[in-house]
């Protein structure tokens, strides 16, 4: 938890530089405690900092793309010159990433993960994915994770202004 909340308070002292006046000082406080309630469910004082690193992925300001190469990096493993994502990575990570909505009561069944995994994985033949296979299979907006690319387009449309006037 000690080497999660000093990531957090370097990460938002740089955002506080970057955007003056536009970053709450008690971010880094906020960040920990969403992320405590979303992997820490049972007191033990531990998150692992890849689950912290999924969900603050999730919930940056990036586009989908970069959110979901940043997903890859995460969470594949190293094969030779290139990274992988095995079934057991991509089930942990849409389990890390289902904490998220599950903490406003919107979580799915195990079953879903499981059925996202097979989706990813079908008509493979290996044991692992290279990461076109994994960004064309978010591409195709998998169900169990619907809520991330709703909420990208939802926040993108806050920054939408136009002309016409309503009656």
């Amino acid at each position: 938890m000690q080497q999660v909340s000093r990531m957090l308070t370097k990460l938002f002292q740089r955002a506080r530089l970057e955007k003056p006046g536009q970053v709450d000082p008690r971010a880094a406080e906020f960040t920990l405690s969403l992320l405590i309630a979303m992997y820490d469910r049972s007191g033990t004082g531990y998150v692992k900092i890849r689950s912290a690193a999924a969900a603050l992925i999730a919930l940056s300001g990036d586009t989908l793309l970069a959110k979901y190469r940043g997903f890859f990096q995460f969470y594949a493993v190293p094969d030779g010159k290139v990274a992988l994502i095995t079934r057991s990575a991509l089930r942990s990570l849409l389990m890390d990433l289902n904490q998220i909505p599950a903490i406003v009561g919107e979580s799915c069944a195990l079953s879903c993960v499981e059925i996202a995994t097979h989706d990813c994985f079908h008509g493979v033949l290996n044991s692992a994915i290279a990461e076109e296979k994994f960004l064309s299979w978010l591409r195709s907006e998998p169900a169990v994770l619907l809520w991330l690319p709703t909420c990208y387009r939802l926040s993108a449309t806050e920054m939408v202004s136009h002309q016409a006037r309503c009656r």
